[in-house]
């Protein structure tokens, strides 16, 4: 691989799934069924033409993969273990919160559902992301043209790349009144990075969020440039409605990343966004960049994720 560490290619039908924990899983395609646990794997699929091999979903409410024709098959603590074994999946894939598997794995298993916890999510650099359109294209027989895909991607990824930082940005807003600020070594804190851009309160090293105190925030909000990524708000009114010290806020430029949401709820971002990190890119430099340091063809373009707030 050129960029992921949680996978490797076997032969164009085969790869290996390791785990942050120590173990591997074989898995061998073509495959004709899987059950995905996260829409973001429907994406890959789709992004190869093989999203009919997706037969169940977790959370197909929030899914926006047109013709996608699959069951529901509930979520963790309350998967729907019939509807599983009703899509007869090669596999179910699935990932892990922390180093502990999901409890369902065992009844899967004990059921004869080949579960494989993938570890997609917990690549930092979104070209390492990106590239398992090669592990989805593996499975389904489709090798060449997935890495085709990331091939293009990558390309066009690394055309983007800013060679400075121009802008100071403040993510996130409170959740559960606990700010939280991706670590230095964060996916999304790459992403602000190559488009020119210093997420303020980023740990240096670190791949962890910390949680910062909403003083704290406030005063990131005076220095930002930019502010990305504000959750259910689509208005500046709506900013001032999370909290009530938000009216005093000196709001700088606010972007959202939901410009492309589902009629269920779901956010193309967390989609399509991972094996598309150009597109992710490409909006973040011209949000950061002055129309005078991009090409004409980026200044054009359309925002794919992200729109101003007002």
């Amino acid at each position: 691989m050129e960029y992921a560490r949680w996978f490797s290619i076997l032969d164009s039908t085969s790869v290996v799934v390791f785990s942050p924990s120590g173990g591997a899983d074989t898995l061998r395609g073509p495959v004709q069924s899987l059950v995905c646990m996260s829409t973001s794997y429907v994406g890959f699929l789709d992004a190869i033409g093989e999203a009919s091999v997706v037969k169940g979903v977790s959370g197909l409410k929030f899914a926006g993969t047109p013709g996608l024709d699959a069951i529901e098959v509930g979520y963790d603590a309350n998967l729907d273990y019939e509807a599983v074994l009703k899509t007869r999946p090669d596999y179910l894939l699935t990932y892990a919160v922390g180093s502990v598997e999901p409890a369902y794995l065992a009844k899967l298993r004990e059921l004869g559902i080949k579960a494989v916890v993938l570890s997609e999510h917990l690549e930092n650099h979104p070209l390492a992301r990106a590239e398992y359109v090669k592990l989805f294209g593996a499975l389904t027989g489709r090798l060449h043209q997935a890495d085709s895909v990331f091939s293009d991607v990558r390309d066009r990824y690394l055309s983007l790349v800013q060679p400075s930082v121009t802008c100071k940005v403040l993510v996130n807003v409170p959740y559960a009144d606990s700010w939280y600020i991706p670590g230095g070594e964060n996916y999304m804190t790459r992403l602000i990075s190559d488009a020119g851009g210093e997420v303020l309160g980023a740990v240096p090293g670190r791949d962890n969020s910390s949680v910062i105190s909403l003083e704290k925030a406030y005063s990131f909000a005076q220095e930002a440039d930019f502010w990305l990524n504000t959750g259910w708000c689509s208005s500046l009114k709506d900013m001032s409605l999370i909290h009530p010290v938000f009216k005093d806020f000196n709001f700088p430029e606010v972007w959202n990343n939901t410009l492309l949401t589902t009629p269920g709820g779901g956010n193309m971002f967390w989609e399509t966004g991972p094996v598309r990190p150009d597109l992710i890119l490409h909006d973040l430099v011209r949000i950061f960049s002055p129309t005078s340091v991009i090409s004409s063809e980026v200044e054009k373009s359309p925002f794919n994720y992200y729109f101003k707030l007002k």
